[in-house]
């Protein structure tokens, strides 16, 4: 009886984490003071679907459109969702992409990820990964995703990967709805070394 009672407790505590945090990773737990043995019993019961690997949800959670990007933050937490990803993150395309798009260091050894949701690794360096980072929480888990200017300015950098008709498009969005400055634009492509191609392009807006 007293076992049946903490499994309860137990589970208990895994649902509560569930409800605040959407998504649930073994490695976490160990601070709930749940056993491994808890999550697999409740996966084998249907309370728990696994979405990922190594990334449990429960079945009937309200889940957003950035859904697929919470997933792979919480697999590849030191990632940022960039490029396209980031453009659909900030509304500045009409395109939905496939696959998640995620920075990382470039000497940072490969993520191995279940493929659900598929990840695109870019390999970022220096102020290039680092600056522009924005941190979001998506369906409770922590998101970094770059801003908006750092992203327009990513794009042109990436043009011949994703098109530069896609990297005008994010310019003329960004700018229209006034969610990047000039000033801003003019920083990130300094820092990402690609002003003079982007020179004509901002100096158009002016």
């Amino acid at each position: 009886m007293l076992l049946c009672g903490m499994e309860k407790a137990a589970e208990y505590r895994v649902f509560k984490h569930l409800r605040k945090k959407g998504i649930l990773r073994p490695k976490e737990l160990k601070p709930l003071g749940v056993r491994q043995e808890t999550l697999w019993r409740l996966y084998k019961r249907g309370k728990l679907e696994r979405i990922g690997r190594g990334v449990y949800g429960l079945p009937d959670r309200a889940v957003s459109e950035q859904h697929s990007l919470a997933q792979a933050a919480k697999m590849v937490p030191h990632g940022v969702g960039c490029l396209l990803t980031a453009l659909r993150f900030h509304n500045l395309t009409t395109q939905s992409p496939s696959e998640i798009w995620m920075a990382i260091d470039r000497k940072a050894r490969l993520p191995k990820t279940s493929g659900h949701p598929p990840i695109r690794f870019h390999r970022f360096s220096g102020k290039a990964l680092t600056r522009g980072v924005e941190q979001h929480v998506v369906d409770g888990v922590p998101v970094k995703v770059y801003g908006v200017a750092k992203t327009v300015v990513d794009c042109f950098k990436y043009r011949n990967k994703i098109g530069l008709d896609v990297a005008l498009e994010a310019l003329r969005e960004a700018w229209r709805e006034r969610r990047a400055t000039s000033r801003e634009l003019w920083r990130y492509a300094e820092v990402c070394r690609v002003a003079n191609v982007m020179r004509p392009y901002l100096e158009s807006l002016a």
